[in-house]
């Protein structure tokens, strides 16, 4: 499980965007959103770094501190 924070992440549209962007590298993975803290719990196979890649590729800036 990965946690991570997510800049610009402000509805469910954003949630889905995310996913599907990581669903394409992971089929199987599984996100859980709480838009008012902008936190992602994510199961999926692949590392963090990719994770942290393939969501900033879809346009939403992940903070790595």
């Amino acid at each position: 499980m990965h946690t991570l924070f997510v800049s610009g992440m402000t509805c469910g549209g954003c949630t889905k965007a995310i996913t599907r962007a990581l669903q394409l590298q992971d089929a199987t993975a599984t996100v859980q959103a709480d838009l008012i803290t902008q936190k992602l719990e994510i199961e999926s196979k692949l590392d963090r770094d990719s994770l942290i890649a393939i969501i900033g590729d879809a346009g939403f800036p992940v903070a790595t501190s």
